[in-house]
């Protein structure tokens, strides 16, 4: 279904044990997640050591070899997305790989837009020439993300927010239109490494908040060099609870954003975009739809 990892902190911090180890780590999630599906048509890890995003990303499994594990390793920002990939959308492919970036934004995502050749003609005239002409895969989510792009580029002053909140709207409202009884699938990440802002549409989502540095359940150490003047917090966002720790699920139908405090702030979508309640597919509906692809 693709698996989606996000984190923001206000201190650098290590994501290895949550990527690598964790008892449903990103990496196992990649093999096998929890409705029983692999995803492993390619993994990416955008991290922000020096303000821009670094970003490695292959179009092979990340279970397989040692690639994804020293990525991993080496990660030390107060901003993370990990993505590993079901391809739907586009086949296999470098090109076609998460995460995406483009100055300092990143961007993943994980879901369906039905009928998207048609919702894609819709989406192009909305996007700015410049991030048409850059578009270099055949997936729907990096039309979405230059479409957010674009949205953002002509009110860079509005919040990150209330930016998403408006173009998950629009391309919900394409999908009606082309295809009315098809669910539409966007849970997205998005962030510049200050800011960080996501949806919840039709897939599952998980989230845990963490207040004060404290040892790490897996390696029993703490993955912060800390600066003592400041108190230590933190959100990881992920598809599915990757530790034993008390995980809350995000309302579907909701975006998101983590604020300057590192706390959650929710708005949900609007009422009549919204899909009907316990609309969210099941594996075997998403298999059915897709010919046994997930996203």
């Amino acid at each position: 279904m693709c698996r989606l990892y996000g984190f923001r902190a206000n201190e650098p911090t290590r994501v290895e044990c949550s990527l690598v180890h964790a008892q449903n780590a990103l990496m196992s999630q990649s093999r096998q997640d929890m409705a029983g599906l692999p995803n492993d048509h390619g993994w990416g890890i955008a991290a922000y050591p020096d303000g821009i995003p670094y970003l490695e990303k292959q179009a092979w499994a990340a279970w397989r070899g040692e690639h994804f594990r020293k990525a991993a390793a080496q990660v030390y920002s107060h901003a993370v997305i990990a993505h590993v990939r079901r391809a739907t959308v586009g086949p296999p492919g470098l090109e076609n790989t998460h995460p995406f970036v483009h100055g300092r934004w990143a961007f993943a995502h994980n879901g369906t837009l039905p009928e998207f050749a048609a919702v894609r003609e819709r989406m192009l005239a909305a996007v700015d020439p410049l991030h048409r002409d850059e578009i270099g895969g055949r997936t729907d989510s990096e039309h979405i993300f230059r479409y957010l792009l674009s949205l953002w580029g002509r009110h860079p002053d509005r919040r990150l927010l209330d930016v998403l909140h408006d173009g998950i709207n629009q391309i919900v409202e394409w999908c009606g239109d082309v295809a009315p009884d098809k669910p539409v699938g966007v849970n997205v990440l998005w962030t510049d490494g200050d800011r960080l802002a996501g949806s919840r549409l039709g897939r599952t989502l998980w989230y845990v908040e963490r207040d004060g540095v404290h040892l790490c359940p897996i390696c029993n150490e703490s993955h912060v060099h800390h600066a003592h003047d400041t108190r230590y917090r933190c959100v990881e966002i992920a598809s599915e609870p990757i530790t034993d720790e008390p995980w809350v699920e995000v309302p579907n139908a909701t975006v998101y954003a983590v604020d300057p405090d590192m706390a959650l702030t929710f708005r949900p979508l609007e009422e009549a975009l919204a899909p009907l309640p316990g609309a969210v597919e099941t594996p075997a509906e998403i298999a059915a739809r897709t010919g046994g692809y997930s996203e």
